[in-house]
């Protein structure tokens, strides 16, 4: 499990994430940036709520498929086109963090605003950085050769 850092002196974050993040060893995932196209291949609607949810469900679906769950991610990067977004995003984000982090320790998130993404009509792309956490192997005893003296 994660622990999220809170430096001595540090206030709040400004949203639902934390400053840092300590994981134990495991397997990291690696996913790649995920925007608002549904399996179909189509963007659900022209707004930023609707492709922030998309990108999100596209993340949890990669990460699901790695044997993880999304209180496995510890680093999110999102891209957004415009800044007049931003309140969309957190809007999107207020709706689904709870059912991904009941335990409400959100993964490190950085948001940067780019002039645009592959595709012009996308306004929002979402990577993520996941452990998958070792389960303890039960080995099965070896037998010792006996020595023959």
């Amino acid at each position: 499990m994660a622990e999220p850092i809170v430096p001595p002196g540090f206030g709040p974050p400004l949203g639902m994430y934390s400053h840092g993040m300590v994981v134990r060893a495991g397997d990291l995932v690696i996913v790649a940036g995920q925007v608002g196209l549904g399996a179909d291949g189509r963007v659900p609607g022209d707004d930023v709520i609707s492709q922030t949810k998309q990108a999100l469900e596209n993340v949890r679906a990669v990460v699901e498929a790695a044997g993880c769950t999304m209180r496995d991610v510890v680093r999110l990067q999102t891209f957004l086109t415009r800044a007049e977004d931003i309140p969309g995003f957190m809007k999107a984000r207020q709706e689904l963090f709870p059912t991904y982090f009941p335990d409400k320790v959100y993964p490190p998130n950085t948001l940067l605003v780019v002039d645009r993404l592959v595709r012009p009509e996308l306004r929002v792309e979402v990577e993520a950085m996941a452990v998958r956490h070792r389960r303890p192997t039960t080995k099965k005893p070896t037998r010792r050769a006996r020595r023959r003296r």
